[in-house]
C-alpha cells in the first residue's frame, strides 16, 4: 500500500516547479519522505509536458536523506537522463520508524517504486549506494514480477555479505549499531534513529539476493579505494551473477572511495547513462 500526501515544507533549493513531495507509507505503515523530479532531458518528456520515459529511483547510504548535499547532486546529474525518485529510508532524514540497516527498508524502496510506476512510468530502475545498494539488490530479488520490481539495478559500493569487520571504517559503523551509545551518537551526531533490536531473521545476503535478480541488468560499480568494504566484496556479487546467469558488469574505478560522497559527476553521468538506456 502507498498512502501518497503531500509535504509542505517548501521548495527544493535548485529545482525547477515541477518537482512534486510525497509522503509515502510503506506496508508496514511507516512514512516516508520521497521526491519526484523530472528530467531536465526534452527527449524523455512529451509536448504536452507529461511524464515518459525511464524513473531512477535512488537509495542513498546509511546516515543519509534524500535531502543530503551528495544526495541532491548525484540526483541532479541523473536527471540529465530520466526522471529521479529521492527519499529517504526509514530512521533518516523526516521518514518515520528507525533504521533496521537494510533489513526492512527494502519496503521502503517498494513504496518508492510504487509511486514511480504510479506517476505514470513503464520503465523504473534503481541505483543504490553503501547501504542502499545491498538494498536494491535484495529488493530486486524479493519484489521480481511484482509492481514494485525493478527493470535494471546498479549498486555502487555495496557489500556483499553481512557483518563485515575487516577495515576500521566498519568497525565503526558495527559500534554504532550494536552498542547504546553508538545509537545515540547516530540518532544526535549523525540524525540516524536506529532500532536496537538484531535481525530475527538474518535477511538474505546481497550475494545470496544478485541470482535471483535476472533477467534485470545488475550493474556493480565498486572504488578500488574504498574505505569500507575492499575489491572482494564487488568480485563476490559478480561471481553470484555469474552463477546465476544473468546479465551483469562490473566497473571498479580507480581511485574512489566510498558511495555517494565519493562519485564523481563524471561517474554518476556514466551512471545516469546506464540506468536510462532501454
Amino acid at each position: 500500500m502507498v498512502d501518497v500526501s503531500p509535504i509542505t515544507s517548501g521548495p527544493l533549493p535548485d529545482t525547477p516547479g515541477a518537482a512534486r513531495r510525497a509522503w509515502l507509507r510503506t506496508e508496514d505503515g511507516v512514512r516516508i519522505e520521497a521526491v519526484y523530479e523530472p528530467s531536465t532531458a526534452t527527449s524523455v518528456t512529451d509536448p504536452a509536458g507529461s511524464a515518459s520515459g525511464t524513473a531512477v529511483v535512488l537509495a542513498h547510504g546509511f546516515t543519509g536523506s534524500a535531502g543530503r548535499p551528495a544526495v541532491r547532486r548525484a540526483a541532479q546529474v541523473f536527471r540529465r537522463h530520466a526522471h529521479v525518485v529521492t527519499f529517504s529510508f526509514r530512521g533518516h532524514g523526516r521518514s518515520g520508524g528507525l533504521s533496521t540497516v537494510g533489513d526492512r527498508e527494502v519496503l521502503d524502496l517498494s513504496a518508492a517504486v510504487r509511486w514511480a510506476r504510479e506517476l505514470g512510468h513503464a520503465r523504473v530502475v534503481t541505483v543504490g549506494f553503501s547501504m542502499g545498494g545491498s538494498i536494491v539488490l535484495r529488493h530486486a530479488a524479493l519484489e521480481k514480477g511484482t509492481d514494485a520490481r525493478a527493470d535494471a539495478v546498479a549498486a555502487v559500493s555495496a557489500p556483499a555479505r553481512w557483518y563485515y569487520r575487516g577495515t576500521p571504517s566498519m568497525r565503526r559503523v558495527h559500534w554504532v549499531v550494536t552498542r547504546p551509545v553508538g545509537r545515540l551518537v547516530g540518532r544526535y551526531g549523525l540524525g540516524t534513529r536506529i532500532d536496537h533490536r538484531p535481525w530475527d531473521p538474518v535477511p538474505l545476503a546481497p550475494f545470496e539476493a544478485v541470482p535471483l535478480i535476472t533477467p534485470a541488468p545488475l550493474l556493480v560499480v565498486h572504488g578500488d579505494r574504498d574505505p569500507y568494504f575492499p575489491v572482494d566484496h564487488p568480485r563476490m556479487l559478480m561471481a553470484a551473477a555469474e552463477a546465476g546467469g544473468g546479465p551483469a558488469e562490473l566497473w571498479l574505478e580507480h581511485g574512489m572511495g566510498h558511495a555517494e560522497n565519493a562519485a564523481a559527476d563524471e561517474l554518476l553521468d556514466r551512471l545516469g547513462n546506464w540506468l536510462a538506456r532501454p
